[in-house]
């Protein structure tokens, strides 16, 4: 059975857009991601109809479509809730109290991995690295952070967006809907002016290397590193490297106990050589 097309008054809204997108590329299967944000701001998740709209826009076939839908995780294949809820569950996040959250959310949602609540207010997923370690544990919601969470403070969060309370990111614009976030992400204007001048930024830990090696804070770059004086035997040879430890070393000065055999030269095989010419090729 074909895709439903979309309502007449949809499909000339759509298809304006489409055409204002696919005109940015010198290549119109370039603008495929983007066409897929665009039907996925009308829906909420990626439909046959969509699929089948950016198909036809794009020359391309429906199932050249549906593999890039299916391969990023960005675009939804079923209905999803108005807040996509994503809690940080790589290392450090985890080991911060990341997977205490997302369990505590799964039992207070009554909701696994991506799944949607009853009202079809949210739905929660455990997320990879959002680039924000030094604000671990971290929340996103439509891709705005909340930092530095604990299992009651994502709690409070969910309720307030099930409740429609305000909800302020700790940085960065407003919070907007799913649908809102993808049209944005389709490459159209963002309707929220503070977005413009307001933004993440990284944190005091990430800076804190900077500004070291700017010798600022006190600090200098020679410090960022302290050499471990008396372990390595090229201690004694680097002493004033910043981290003399990670000074070129011979094979066997960096690891005694298995030193290279007697006569080996740096970066020669230590292998035997293997015997050429008739005698060798009679052995074989």
């Amino acid at each position: 059975m074909p895709a439903p097309d979309y309502p007449a008054d949809v499909r000339a809204r759509l298809d304006a857009d489409a055409r204002e997108v696919i005109a940015r590329y010198p290549g119109a299967r370039s603008a495929l991601l983007p066409l897929l944000h665009l039907v996925q701001s009308e829906e909420g998740h990626v439909t046959r109809t969509g699929i089948r709209f950016c198909a036809e826009h794009l020359g391309l076939t429906t199932a050249e479509v549906t593999a890039v839908a299916s391969f990023y995780t960005m675009y939804r294949r079923v209905p999803s809730g108005d807040y996509q809820v994503g809690v940080c569950t790589n290392t450090l996040c985890a080991v911060l109290g990341g997977d205490a959250i997302f369990a505590e959310l799964q039992e207070h949602l009554g909701v696994g991995n991506g799944g949607t609540t009853e009202d079809g207010k949210i739905t929660l997923e455990h997320i990879e690295c959002n680039a924000a370690c030094d604000f671990a544990p971290v929340v996103m919601v439509n891709w705005e952070f909340f930092d530095n969470q604990t299992p009651d403070s994502a709690k409070r969060l969910v309720d307030d967006l099930k409740a429609g309370r305000p909800v302020a990111p700790t940085r960065g614009a407003r919070l907007c809907t799913y649908k809102e976030t993808a049209r944005v992400l389709a490459g159209f204007p963002d309707p929220r002016p503070e977005a413009v001048r307001e933004g993440g930024s990284a944190g005091p830990a990430s800076l804190a290397g900077l500004r070291l090696a700017k010798g600022e804070g006190g600090g200098s770059a020679d410090h960022v590193v302290a050499p471990r004086p008396g372990r390595y035997p090229q201690d004694e040879a680097a002493p004033g490297h910043p981290s003399s430890h990670d000074a070129p070393l011979t094979t066997s000065a960096a690891d005694p106990a298995h030193p290279s055999p007697p006569g080996a030269a740096r970066g020669a095989d230590p292998r035997p050589a293997r015997p050429s010419g008739p005698a060798a090729e009679e052995g074989e």
